[in-house]
């Protein structure tokens, strides 16, 4: 199992095998000018923990510089990340105050979600409200910052190769734009590599067009993963 993270002038690469680890890096050294610098333990604001079952990749002082920025330290924690019930709106509501810091603190939460992707959803629906927030707008952002932060990506060994990918739509969930919003994960064998969540550019007429969509964006993603994997000479 690997998992690689792309940088512009860096790659870091975390395997849980010793000679999977070899191989790519010897096939890395045909194309590019690189080194070895051991087992990585922080990097770029990740901390990487490694143990028997696997290893855990978390930013605990990058969220902790988060809330202590905010003035949240002492807020009690909220037990979910969004609101269920009400979908976020920019029709009624009054202008957030500092629409400045709305977009500061967004920002760096859109930062976290490279080792937190249980939040990439409701991250990409506060950052639909950038230009123009509102007050309702702000409480979410900070709902998101008092949900539980201290979790991680943890990545486990496994002896299947094979690539699962799963997709959904939410069809014509945006209230102001009648937008849908394609959401996938891709995984490699028993570990999450891949996600995303997006606003389709375009209006679906259906729900099943929404969904069509929705499935070419996740195909798209398994193949570039799979040519990926292939380059590296680990076929699935």
């Amino acid at each position: 199992m690997a998992y690689i993270l792309l940088y512009v002038d860096d790659i870091i690469l975390i395997t849980s095998s010793d000679i999977l680890h070899q191989s790519i890096m010897i096939r890395l050294n045909f194309e590019f000018a690189m080194k070895d610098l051991g087992p990585l333990n922080y990097f770029l604001d990740i901390s990487v923990t490694r143990h028997a079952i696997g290893t855990f990749l978390f930013r605990r002082k990058y969220e902790q510089e988060i809330i202590e920025k905010e003035g949240m330290a002492s807020c009690k924690p909220s037990s979910t990340k969004v609101d269920t019930i009400t979908k976020l709106s920019t029709t009624f509501g009054t202008p957030y105050d500092d629409p400045t810091l709305y977009r500061s603190l967004a920002g760096a939460l859109q930062y976290l979600t490279f080792t937190r992707p249980d939040i990439s959803y409701v991250i990409q629906q506060i950052c639909l409200f950038m230009h123009n927030p509102i007050t309702e707008h702000m409480q979410a952002l900070k709902r998101i910052v008092k949900y539980t932060l201290h979790l991680g990506l943890h990545l486990h060994p496994f002896s299947t190769t094979a690539l699962s990918s799963y997709t959904d739509v939410d069809w014509g969930g945006c209230p102001d734009t009648r937008r849908s919003t394609s959401g996938y994960c891709v995984f490699l064998g028993d570990n999450l590599v891949s996600w995303s969540s997006k606003r389709q550019a375009t209006l679906s007429r259906s729900s099943a067009e929404a969904e069509y969509r929705g499935v070419a964006n996740v195909v798209s993603e398994s193949c570039w993963l799979h040519n990926l994997l292939l380059e590296l000479h680990f076929p699935i």
